[in-house]
């Protein structure tokens, strides 16, 4: 078990899901955690969900940990820098920023092409779900370098560029596996890190619900899906971040992407079940992502090329350039011989 007591934590978008699960390890692990969002009792969550901050916040607290919950629209600058202003205040620190705010608008989620995606919402969940976490590491910062130390976490979704879901979908989680690698360059003189982390199958809220199990027979949702089987619980990703909140080398690996279930097997945690989860081994055996993965490799590849050029390691060589089709056979022997 990792010990953080006497650390003290924020994770934005605590509500539910990985966020909570976050939440829920850490204060496992003895931190002081502030738990933010915008669903507290009384004024439920706008997208119908029954889950408060309130309640995150006393499972940190019956964790081991301190829970404290604070209601925060981080899209609202002036709600996110009082948030950082009052731990100033009450801490004097801040160990770990968890940058979790998304929302559960799952029209992100959908999977129709760009050209048939519904956009009305578009500004909204840039806002939501990208500019609330610039808004909230730029506060968070300076609290960070003061001290000269501190973690800043990214939660993405899958350790690739690409992720599922539409257009707004992959723009989002693209964004802010790129913030992680820009917040790392620019906090690493301050010996503050920056990484970004994906889940793999979570088994969120959400998810329970769409197999219509709770967590107490989960296992009965591979009846319709079995790779279900792989997936895990939000306290999984929680017990990846607090190990790398107890990990005193994590600046050697600041703007990593990172994952749960590769962290699992680095650092040794397993789920509450002692499980492992990997989707690597659910991925391993799907035909239908072979062709996408030999096309990012191959992407990765060129910009790996081009990175050595400009560091003068390896000579530019002109692109290749296509023979254009000859108009008759005749022709086209010619240019073959």
């Amino acid at each position: 078990m990792v010990n953080l007591k006497g650390k003290v934590a924020v994770v934005a978008g605590a509500t539910r899901g990985a966020g909570r699960g976050i939440a829920r390890a850490l204060g496992e692990a003895g931190a002081v955690v502030y738990c933010t969002g915008r669903s507290v009792e009384g004024q439920p969550s706008p997208y119908g969900r029954p889950e408060t901050i309130e309640e995150t916040a006393e499972m940190v607290s019956a964790a081991g940990g301190v829970g404290i919950h604070v209601r925060v629209d981080h899209t609202d600058e002036a709600q996110v820098r009082a948030l950082f202003g009052r731990i100033d205040g009450e801490r004097g620190r801040l160990d770990v920023l968890v940058n979790n705010v998304a929302g559960s608008d799952m029209r992100m989620a959908g999977w129709t092409p760009t050209w048939e995606t519904d956009l009305k919402d578009a500004v909204h969940v840039h806002e939501n779900a990208v500019l609330s976490h610039v808004i909230t590491a730029k506060h968070a910062a300076p609290l960070m370098i003061r001290k000269k130390r501190g973690l800043v976490v990214e939660v993405t979704e899958f350790d690739l560029l690409f992720c599922g879901g539409n257009v707004l979908a992959q723009l989002v989680k693209f964004s802010l596996k790129g913030l992680a690698v820009m917040l790392a360059e620019e906090l690493r003189p301050h010996r503050v890190a920056a990484v970004a982390i994906t889940p793999g199958y979570l088994r969120s809220e959400f998810m329970l619900e769409h197999y219509k199990v709770a967590e107490e027979n989960w296992r009965d949702g591979a009846k319709k899906d079995v790779n279900f089987l792989e997936s895990e619980s939000p306290l999984f990703v929680g017990r990846a971040v607090a190990a790398l909140a107890a990990d005193r080398k994590v600046l050697e690996r600041t703007g990593a992407l990172l994952s749960s279930y590769g962290l699992a097997r680095e650092y040794g945690f397993t789920d509450y079940d002692g499980r492992r989860p990997d989707i690597v081994k659910m991925f391993a055996g799907m035909d239908m992502m072979k062709k996408p993965l030999r096309r990012h490799i191959e992407w990765l590849d060129g910009l790996t090329r081009r990175a050595k050029q400009y560091l003068g390691e390896e000579q530019a060589t002109p692109e290749p350039v296509a023979t254009p089709k000859a108009k008759t056979r005749g022709k086209a022997r010619a240019v073959a011989r």
